[in-house]
């Protein structure tokens, strides 16, 4: 997939954890130090349902803008979701977990994207 389909991607998946009230939206391109992914998307939501209603619209608007369906991991405990779209990977977290699993610290040499400009 090219880079600017993905940068699209992300775009769609950020403004449908913002409208889901997600906070601590950070988006990192490990486009260069990693195969896995061009970027990682990482969200809080204050609680398992809010959690659940972020991934929810996530998916919703993805669908709506003709990406394909995500595999999911961790829906139904909610602490910790990932949605894998493979050139863009969302972590979506409640607060315990995020501050657990630091995947900004294990990601530190990705480059952080203004989520404003993308």
């Amino acid at each position: 997939m090219i880079k600017d389909t993905s940068k699209q991607m992300a775009k769609v998946a950020v403004e449908a954890l913002k409208e889901k009230k997600g906070y601590d939206v950070k988006v990192i391109d490990i486009s260069e130090i990693s195969i896995l992914a061009d970027y990682f998307i990482i969200a809080n939501g204050s609680n398992a349902n809010q959690v659940q209603a972020m991934v929810d619209n996530v998916e919703e608007q993805m669908y709506k803008a003709g990406f394909d369906d995500p595999k999911v991991e961790g829906y139904n405990n909610a602490s910790w979701i990932l949605l894998d779209y493979n050139d863009v990977v969302l972590h979506i977290f409640d607060e315990e977990s995020r501050s657990f699993y630091n995947l900004e610290r294990l990601w530190r040499d990705g480059k952080e994207v203004d989520i404003d400009t993308l």
